[in-house]
Parts: C-alpha cells; sequence; structure tokens
C-alpha cells in the first residue's frame, strides 16, 4: 500500500498540480494585498476617506446596540452584519486574478506555435488536410497519414 502510494503521490501530474497549486495561492495572496493596501486606499480617498473593510449593514444589533465604529466592533458585539465592503473586496480581487490569468493565457497562446492543420502534398505540393491519407487532387497516398 505504501508503494502505492508513493506511485501515486509522486507521478509528474500530482507534483504539476501541488506546484501549480501553491503558486496560484501565493499569486492570490500578491493580488489580494494589491486591491486591499493598494488599489482601494485611493479609491476610499477619493470617495471621501471611505474604508471599504468597514463598509457593513447591521442586520441584527448586539449587546451592547449599535450603533458601531467599525465592523469588529459589531461582530464583537454580537451583531448580525451584511459586509458588502469585504464582498467588494473580494469581488475587485476576483476581477484582478481573472484580468491576469486571462492576459498569461493570452501571452502563452501567443507564443505557442499555431497548430498544423494542412500539409503540402509531396507529389503535386497542393494543400491538404494534415490527417489525410491520400491527396485530394492527384489522389497519391500520403506517407505517414492515417490509413482507412
Amino acid at each position: 500500500m505504501w508503494k502505492e502510494f508513493k506511485e501515486f503521490a509522486l507521478r509528474g501530474n500530482m507534483l504539476d498540480l501541488a506546484v501549480g497549486f501553491i503558486m496560484g495561492v501565493a499569486f492570490g495572496a500578491v493580488v489580494a494585498s494589491l486591491v486591499k493596501d493598494l488599489l482601494l486606499p485611493p479609491i476610499g480617498l477619493l470617495l471621501g476617506k471611505v474604508d471599504f473593510s468597514n463598509l457593513y449593514a447591521t442586520l441584527t444589533p448586539g449587546h451592547p446596540a449599535g450603533p458601531y465604529p467599525s465592523l469588529a466592533a459589531a461582530q464583537q458585539a454580537g451583531a448580525v452584519t451584511l459586509n458588502y465592503g469585504l464582498f467588494l473586496m473580494t469581488l475587485i480581487n476576483f476581477f484582478f486574478v481573472a484580468l491576469a490569468v486571462f492576459l498569461l493565457v493570452k501571452v502563452i497562446n501567443h507564443l505557442r506555435p499555431p497548430a498544423v492543420t494542412q500539409k503540402a502534398c509531396p507529389y503535386c505540393l497542393s494543400k491538404i488536410p494534415a490527417p489525410a491519407s491520400r491527396c485530394l487532387y492527384c489522389t497519391a497516398d500520403q506517407p505517414g497519414g492515417s490509413s482507412t
């Protein structure tokens, strides 16, 4: 059983998945910090010194009853809150992660060579589909083509 587990855990795809997951978590933390520490403070300042992490609505007051100076104070008092500021921060984080992944995939696809869909017949030099086993124009058998 140990041998099977070792083979499973050390399989190439499993290691690639683990590395990808770790990098994804680290990348998510960087983007979260970018949004929380660099982007939202100037936006909050422009909107009248708004702290997004303290935007909430009190659904049920706690003991003692509000108003509360911050979300942490409301939660400490046991109030039930709707934390729409934290949701906005999470939404902005998602947007930047999605944008970064989109740009990364776009760059990788641009660097990747285009897929070969056609080949030249070695006899008449006509363009034919790559998997063809016979030329459409001169009917010659193609080397390496799939046989039917």
